[in-house]
């Protein structure tokens, strides 16, 4: 009866679909179209999948604070852009996630909009007068306790990033998007675990500074529990300076002065000059192709660009599709990323500065040549350079997806956690402490895991290399992946494996997300893995000449995947309190 009741226009069309279905195959998974020709996207309920990722239609946003993606859920509510959001995100996060998220700091930020993706740097800069002596012990060696000091202190970007965003991109007026900020400084906000426990473990350390004591404990002999709420007033006030009048307060006002003062005051070398003259860079994006999708990945000062898609150039020169994620593949990996971190080690620094070889590094025809030495039953012998010092993971990222096919994708640090833990009196203000990762004398090791290369050595006006990685992957123009993550070196890792889960294994971005992760960065010479990475691969990497050490979790992904059919989010689980949310 029911059959009966079913046009049959519809049966041959239902039929057609079907058998048009049979002779087609997911682009990403290489698996068949699903029933009636649709694609295997348009399902939620995959019981042959263990991770599910959030699922949404009309946007979303994915960020390590669950309070920051709820403000940048109520953004994109309110009518809001991508931008929009990313910019209320980004203040937010400077209250809720102190020891990375900032107002002190700097970072990249990728935007596609209008059809079109362009990056914005809006990294510190060294104030004119920093040397390298400022670094130096009495015995010309690198003084390791100099980056908790004033000198240690690059000129801050964010304010000026997020403006540039919002002027260029953004569609609400500026007003409304720090609001959710200042309310949370001013009425507070609950006091999560694992920033309670962070606060408790460098108590000793941040209430030397009397600004950091006020701004983040309750007393000198108190620190506050999970549940409590916090309150930055000092932070509020200045936030409330910027939503009235945007940069000028922080870069010519009197947020600038009162940097000035407490860093002349404590042998540092700001001057309102400095601070005056900052200016966040539209630059164009670095644009690679992995296999069939485009990446468009942010260009130098960040070094994670450039060895994103050399790694992906190598990489494409294996079937690394056919041998899942096997022994094989990995070992493949591991060579890419041990070449790509070895050109990255010589030649990146500030373009605004030196020469950098970009086109070489990302051309094809380079990375063939750089396949070929790649043998599968050996690992390679590289020169083994200089000893690192191990980059600071303690950065953040945003992925941010609106209706409208706009996306961003952002990653902005301090460096070290909580930066050189130094709080400007009266404004909330924490500083970074970015000019100690630069070289400041050759043949001292960087104190971010680069080696002291000339071209990155410490000059006033210059942004230090980092390894921030803002990602967008394409396909046929629009996004298809935003991704990144922090991590120090092991961001760029992170990321690529992440790109590869979904592009080469057909995982869902959950499953890209979950996937256990490995890091090598040419020196030192050992194959980090995470912990219950599978025993018997890591044997088998073993047995190609590869010194594995289980060491810990790597990043902090936040990841959006663009479907036909709907927006797909995860938030990685190996930082506490991230979370991803679709819009209404």
């Amino acid at each position: 009866m029911f059959f009966k009741q079913i046009p049959f226009a519809c049966i041959l069309l239902s039929l057609s679909l079907h058998s048009a279905a049979a002779q087609e195959r997911n682009a990403v998974s290489g698996e068949p179209l699903g029933p009636y020709g649709l694609d295997r996207d348009a399902y939620i309920v995959r019981y042959k999948e263990v991770f599910a990722p959030v699922v949404g239609r009309e946007g979303m946003v994915s960020t390590q604070s669950d309070i920051a993606t709820g403000v940048g859920v109520q953004i994109l509510n309110q009518g809001g852009n991508a931008i929009d959001a990313a910019v209320a995100v980004g203040f937010v996060l400077a209250v809720t996630l102190p020891r990375a998220g900032n107002l002190g700091g700097g970072g990249f930020m990728l935007v596609h909009a209008n059809g079109e993706t362009e990056s914005i740097d809006y990294r510190e800069t060294a104030p004119a007068t920093v040397t390298a002596q400022d670094f130096l012990d009495e015995n010309s060696e690198k003084d390791l306790a100099s980056r908790f000091r004033w000198p240690a202190v690059g000129v801050p970007g964010t304010v000026a990033g997020f403006r540039a965003a919002w002027e260029k991109y953004g569609s609400l007026d500026w007003e409304p998007l720090l609001q959710p900020a200042i309310d949370l400084a001013e009425s507070g906000f609950p006091v999560s675990y694992d920033l309670a426990e962070i606060l408790a473990t460098k108590k000793s350390w941040l209430k030397q500074d009397p600004g950091a004591l006020n701004a983040f404990y309750p007393g000198p002999d108190r620190t506050y529990a999970p549940g409590d709420i916090m309150k930055r007033p000092d932070l509020a006030e200045t936030l409330k300076l910027i939503q009235a009048d945007g940069t000028a307060p922080f870069y010519t006002g009197s947020i600038a002065r009162k940097i000035v003062k407490a860093s002349q005051q404590n042998g540092g070398h700001f001057t309102l000059d400095d601070l005056a003259n900052y200016k966040a860079v539209f630059r164009p994006v670095l644009k690679g192709r992995y296999r069939s999708y485009e990446i468009a990945a942010m260009p130098p000062p960040s070094s994670g660009g450039v060895a994103i898609i050399e790694t992906l150039n190598i990489l494409e020169q294996f079937p690394v599709s056919d041998w899942g994620y096997s022994a094989d593949y990995v070992h493949v990996l591991v060579e890419a990323l041990r070449l790509a971190f070895a050109d990255r080690g010589t030649h990146l620094a500030d373009p605004d500065f030196a020469d950098v070889p970009v086109d070489r590094l990302i051309d094809k025809d380079y990375a063939l040549t750089l396949a070929e030495k790649i043998q599968m039953t050996k690992s390679l012998e590289l020169d083994d350079g200089e000893v690192r010092v191990p980059e600071p993971p303690s950065t953040t990222h945003y992925s941010i997806v609106d209706s409208g096919g706009n996306a961003v994708s952002n990653t902005y640090t301090l460096s070290s956690s909580f930066g050189a833990g130094i709080v400007v009196p009266e404004t909330g203000i924490l500083m970074n402490n970015q000019i100690h990762t630069f070289s400041v004398r050759a043949g001292i090791p960087g104190a971010t895991g680069f080696m002291a290369s000339h071209a990155n050595r410490v000059e006033g006006g210059k942004r230090p290399v980092s390894s921030q990685s803002p990602t967008i992957v394409l396909k046929e123009g629009k996004p298809f992946l935003v991704v990144g993550s922090p991590g120090g070196s092991r961001i760029i890792t992170a990321v690529v494996q992440v790109i590869s889960n979904v592009i080469d294994h057909g995982m869902n971005i959950a499953a890209a997300t979950n996937q256990r992760r490995i890091h090598h960065q040419w020196v030192p010479n050992v194959l980090e893995v995470e912990p219950g990475f599978n025993i018997d691969t890591a044997r088998l990497l073993e047995a190609k000449g590869h010194d594995v050490k289980t060491t810990f979790t790597m990043g902090s992904t936040q990841s959006i995947l663009v479907s036909r059919h709907y927006l797909y989010g995860a938030s990685d689980p190996r930082r506490p309190n991230a979370k991803t949310m679709a819009a209404d």
